[in-house]
């Protein structure tokens, strides 16, 4: 709902952080599958495995075991984002179609016949997205919409720091994935690791992809459709924000620049690539740390370009533990990159796809994830179907 109040492209990008920013529970994985069959409430969105009980999850672990669910590459397919799930109850089964987006649903059919159906296009294109919007926008804009607009009415995207911080918290008892952010806490201790902000950012953003990839039955604030994303943009604004003092109003504002800003990128992309989308969710994580420290669009530019001259040959090659790897090197890239953007330092347009605007770099990173990587995405799927024969 707008608030009539409100500039009307302000009002937009809050309908926009509203509709990419929610919180989600689980990943795709085929335990995800046994679970879904078993229950799960549809009308809960990305958060429909939320209620899983304990017998529910030792269930779907048997039917695994048993040799119940099998995951297959739909071939030929020229959807970025295709999943089709059919279950079996005896002679009985039933088939849903998502094309486009995590929780677009284009086609559902059982054993009776069709039930429901329409063309993508038009599942996606009913109504204007809220998204439509930034492809009209600049960065510029976003940070005058986050310096000027009201607290009140972005006081909403607290709840990111609330559900992330909680994960992280979980992350850090070191029982979950690969346990990263515990083990740099652990090495701290040692003194092998200085205890400093640096490392602070990077150990609880690590500690909270721990936990989401691990299992941990705690929703994440997910951005972009991605839980880690989520993270990603939220963690590292949080431990620089409590580091200087900042008040709600503050965290709020530069969480509001970091989760839009990441949104704004990653609008430009595919809504799954080759390009590990957890260094564009970092872009707005330096953004918004970038905003806690000086406030300057200069600092948030610069810190954005270096980001894209660093870390933009990141894969992804699926939802696994080893994402929290990258979620920490994003980070980790992110306040290097601030730091930098301070001493007035930064990744220049004579190298590489960094250009002159930081407008421009970013339409050159986005190309080539949409363009060039389909190629390596592809790729990347035949490596790890060969390891599932």
């Amino acid at each position: 709902m707008f608030d009539s109040t409100l500039n009307p492209l302000w009002q937009r990008y809050i309908l926009a952080v509203q509709e990419e920013v929610k919180p989600a529970l689980g990943c795709t994985e085929p335990i995800s599958l046994a679970l879904a069959a078993l229950g799960g409430n549809a009308n809960a969105g990305l958060e429909v495995l939320k209620d899983a009980t304990a017998q529910a999850i030792a269930d779907a672990k048997a039917l695994l075991a048993a040799g119940k669910v099998s995951v297959k590459i739909q071939e030929p397919c020229n959807e970025i984002l295709f999943s089709r799930a059919k279950v079996w109850n005896g002679e009985k089964w039933a088939c849903v179609t998502i094309v486009g987006g995590h929780t677009n649903i284009v086609h559902i059919e059982t054993h009776n016949g069709v039930v429901f159906t329409q063309q993508a296009c038009v599942a996606e294109g009913e109504q204007e997205s809220p998204l439509t919007v930034l492809s009209r926008t600049t960065l510029a804009e976003i940070l005058k919409f986050v310096n000027e607009v009201p607290f009140a009415a972005i006081r909403f995207i607290l709840d990111s720091a609330k559900l992330n911080c909680a994960l992280s918290q979980e992350g850090l008892s070191g029982k979950w994935g690969l346990h990263i952010g515990a083990t740099l806490e652990k090495q701290c201790e040692r003194g092998l690791l200085a205890k400093d902000l640096s490392s602070s950012i990077v150990i609880r953003t690590s500690a909270a992809s721990d936990a989401r990839m691990g299992g941990a039955t705690l929703p994440a604030m997910s951005n972009s459709g991605s839980g880690n994303q989520g993270i990603t943009a939220t963690m590292p604004v949080v431990v620089v924000a409590e580091h200087f003092g900042a008040d709600d109003e503050r965290l709020a504002r530069a969480l509001m620049l970091s989760h839009l800003s990441a949104i704004y990128i990653h609008n430009q992309l595919p809504r799954l690539s080759a390009l590990c989308a957890a260094t564009t969710a970092a872009m707005g994580a330096a953004a918004g740390m970038a905003w806690l420290v000086d406030g300057r669009y200069e600092t948030i530019s610069m810190a954005i370009s270096s980001m894209i001259g660093d870390v933009s040959g990141m894969i992804c090659d699926g939802a696994s533990n080893s994402c929290a790897m990258k979620v920490s090197t994003s980070a980790s890239a992110a306040w290097k990159a601030v730091l930098m953007a301070l001493d007035d330092t930064a990744v220049t347009g004579n190298e590489g796809i960094v250009a002159h605007d930081v407008e421009q770099s970013i339409a050159n990173l986005c190309a080539l994830a949409s363009h060039s990587m389909q190629q390596t995405d592809r790729q990347i799927i035949e490596i790890m179907a060969s390891k599932a024969r």
